[in-house]
């Protein structure tokens, strides 16, 4: 909705307007990481070979968030109501996501369905590379699940927005 001019006056490939916004974000991302990684070092936790797994985390997020884009911007080309619904799950994700508050935390009978939450394998990965020490092969199932859900939130999102770019301009 943000860039309709480009979709309604010019031969342009729609496809890639959601990676713009991404790849944007993944710029103040990096700034962010590199925040964190000198509050890191702040705290006595130094560079390790394990720092490297930020780079896999780092993809793992942008092809979520991607899948989810093109799922949800689509969608919302034709149903503008859904921004606020859409806008609502998110936040409600985002609090369901360990990020400010460890997992561990949780009662045993719950941690299962906080961890269906595919950003909870992020945030645990980001946790696991600089002050767990651990590689992300060590937690095969929750990677397994993590890819799943992706790649099917990836083709599903990619088949809708290819179904649906043709009527973008007339919609618009």
């Amino acid at each position: 909705l943000e860039y309709n001019y480009l979709v309604k006056k010019v031969v342009f490939k729609v496809s890639i307007l959601p990676m713009i916004k991404i790849n944007a974000a993944v710029i103040t991302h990096i700034g962010f990481t590199v925040i964190l990684l000198i509050i890191s070092m702040l705290y006595g936790y130094f560079p390790t070979v394990y720092w490297l797994q930020l780079i896999y985390y780092t993809l793992c997020e942008y092809l979520f968030v991607l899948g989810l884009s093109y799922a949800t911007s689509a969608i919302v080309v034709f149903f503008r109501d859904l921004q606020q619904i859409v806008s609502i799950f998110l936040q409600v994700g985002m609090w369901a996501t360990p990020i400010l508050w460890n997992v561990t935390t949780v009662n045993e009978n719950l941690r299962p369905y906080f961890k269906l939450n595919p950003m909870a394998y992020i945030v645990e990965g980001y946790r696991n590379s600089i002050y767990g020490g651990e590689w992300f092969w060590t937690h095969f199932y929750s990677s397994t699940y993590f890819w799943i859900v992706t790649v099917l939130l990836f083709v599903i999102g990619a088949m809708i927005f290819r179904k649906l770019k043709p009527q973008f301009a007339d919609v618009m």
